[in-house]
């Protein structure tokens, strides 16, 4: 046993070099980027980039250690062959991935995922795109590492594999070795914690170029392989460009909003309230005992009656509230780097005007590839569960959501200013556990999940009595913003629009005219140009709207896993993709909505496989 655990030892050591040998031919083949870092940047593209060096290595070490249990049994040099045979073809693949990202980074600014694998139906037009020169280069790298790699594993590996003679007690060793097998899964999820490793994982800077160098290009092509999205749109509804003018007409500009703050050039702090819905807030038509805090602040501010969440989790309405860019049905766009490094962001409008942005989270930040979309949106400093004391581990997700509210209020007694904060809660998250005793007697979900909203707000209130007594609140603009709602009632349907329905407040100095209620329809993706268009900055928010300009059309689209819901002040139509119909159609325009949702839709996803 302990010769083919020494084999096994060695061979993913050998793998582990060959990704550092490849990722320093990336460097090297993209100098002109890589030789303007620094010793330190340059050498976090190889410590960052270990975590998916090590997942992909234990991917390949899989079918080794599958196949190595019948030879605890089966004596002979057969394994020892068939080690060899599977190294040097995956030898190949892999050179083939790292030669191609090589030559293809400079085109294309990311690193190579599956989509070129698309092409190969047509060779003769890849290779009438190409050099001779730049073929021959091409063949050549690939002929070399795969070559110089097969070599050193002939020379080092390949022997340790050989038969060394009858196993001893083959039941217990072949017990070992299964669960040896079954812990692969940890490596190759990252580790133990919630979150399984993603691309953005490794994302340790706000250079992109050596976030990128720190991904493991094999790594991303499997990944992105696995989890790849339709080659076609499957909300292809009609003409594209009568669906493009359908949703410019929704979008479109029809007269200057109404100002609502008192400075063009406020403080802003945005917190983003996890799960909180409009059935718990009491002046807008909830129960008046869950969220105390928040029901007495709606007197105190601006007050969106009519507000929906553009998706039903918190990687949709991340994208939606910082970019503008709506959540679509079946997939994430925060999960995918690529994507996320086009989209447009208010965070990089608000640095280029002087503000210096922050994240601020008590969880672990790589979930649902947050940490990278935080990084290409901008964000200055990101504040994670990693930043805090290990002491302060009290929550299943990270630190509760008292804990980040203290650490916060401790970093803005002294302000530099303007600043753009955002701020994301967790407590309220399941499994509801919260350092309180229970408000709301009961074990069922609901009154656990009341618990925990109840301790965030009164976290929240808390915080917000603090500020109300700083320096820079009467510069500040507040916005508390839920991320998305919950089912509350057995009769919900997982499209029904009150599971969307959730409250925003604007408080702080910067507010105008406190106090008062805003009943036009409104959602989380239409928040940036509000913003941006409060403050006289310009920005491209091509699905948002300015609901506070009165000509405005009234509409909010938001969509669950199989469809879309397109609510207007007039009609209501939820559509169910897969039954081809909807399931929700009341009033008298209703049938132009379904047609304007569409619309709406097919744009959307156009725009998102084309990122």
């Amino acid at each position: 046993m302990k010769d083919k655990l020494k084999s096994l030892f060695l061979y993913a050591f050998f793998w582990l070099l060959f990704f550092f040998a490849a990722r320093l031919l990336f460097l090297i083949g993209n100098y002109g980027d890589s030789s303007e870092l620094g010793l330190k940047i340059l050498c976090g593209t190889f410590s960052r980039g270990l975590k998916l060096d090590i997942s992909a290595t234990a991917y390949i070490l899989a079918v080794p250690m599958l196949v190595l249990l019948p030879s605890i049994w089966i004596r002979g040099e057969w394994f020892r062959h068939f080690m060899k045979a599977y190294t040097w073809l995956f030898l190949l693949l892999c050179s083939l991935i790292v030669v191609a990202d090589i030559f293809l980074y400079s085109y294309w600014g990311f690193r190579m995922d599956y989509t070129p694998l698309l092409y190969l139906d047509n060779p003769g037009e890849v290779v009438a795109s190409v050099s001779n020169l730049q073929i021959a280069g091409f063949t050549l790298l690939v002929i070399l590492l795969t070559v110089v790699s097969g070599y050193l594993y002939n020379k080092f590996i390949d022997k340790h594999f050989s038969d060394k003679g009858i196993t001893r007690c083959r039941i217990p060793v072949t017990i070992a070795f299964l669960v040896l097998l079954g812990s692969l899964i940890i490596p190759i999820r990252g580790g133990v914690g919630l979150a399984p490793i993603n691309a953005g994982s490794v994302y340790f800077c706000d250079n992109m170029f050596a976030n990128h160098s720190a991904v493991n290009v094999v790594w991303n092509v499997g990944s992105s392989w696995f989890n790849r999205k339709p080659s076609v749109n499957p909300y292809s509804f009609g003409d594209l460009d009568r669906s493009i003018a359908i949703r410019d007409s929704l979008v479109a500009k029809t007269a200057d909003p109404v100002i609502v703050l008192n400075t063009k050039r406020p403080n802003i702090l945005v917190v983003i309230l996890e799960s909180f819905g409009n059935f718990l807030v009491g002046p807008l038509g909830g129960d008046t005992a869950t969220t105390p805090n928040l029901n007495s602040l709606s007197g105190e501010g601006l007050l969106f009656t009519r507000f929906y969440a553009s998706g039903n989790r918190t990687d949709k309405a991340l994208p939606a509230i910082l970019s503008g860019y709506p959540a679509q049905p079946a997939v994430s766009v925060i999960k995918e780097p690529r994507k996320t490094q086009s989209m447009p962001g208010l965070v990089r409008i608000l640095n280029e005007n002087g503000y210096k942005s922050s994240f601020w989270y008590g969880g672990d930040i790589n979930f649902a590839n947050i940490n990278s979309y935080l990084i290409n949106s901008g964000f200055g400093q990101i504040v994670t569960m990693e930043d805090f004391s290990r002491d302060d581990y009290n929550s299943k997700w990270g630190v509760h959501d008292h804990v980040l509210f203290n650490t916060l209020r401790d970093s803005m007694s002294v302000m530099d200013e303007p600043f753009f904060r955002v701020v994301l809660t967790l407590s309220s998250h399941e499994p509801f556990d919260v350092p309180m005793e229970p408000v709301f007697e009961g074990s069922e979900d609901l009154d656990r999940f009341r618990n925990s909203v109840y301790y965030t707000d009164k976290s929240l209130g808390s915080f917000i009595e603090w500020a109300k007594t700083s320096e820079w609140w009467d510069r500040t603009l507040v916005i508390l913003v839920a991320d998305h709602c919950r089912l509350s009632r057995p009769e919900d349907m997982v499209y029904s629009e009150d599971v969307f329905k959730i409250p925003m407040l604007w408080l702080g100095g910067a507010v105008r005219e406190p106090g008062t209620r805003i009943d036009r329809i409104g959602s989380q993706t239409d928040i940036p140009l509000v913003l941006a268009n409060q403050m006289g900055l310009s920005g491209e928010f091509p699905f948002s709207k300015d609901f506070l300009s009165e000509g405005s059309p009234e509409f909010a689209f938001y969509v669950y896993n199989e469809g879309f819901g397109f609510i207007t002040d007039s009609s209501k139509v939820i559509y169910d993709h897969k039954l081809g119909e909807p399931v929700v159609s009341e009033g008298p325009d209703s049938e132009r909505d379904l047609r304007l949702g569409k619309a709406f839709l097919q744009v959307l996803y156009d725009d998102y496989m084309k990122r």
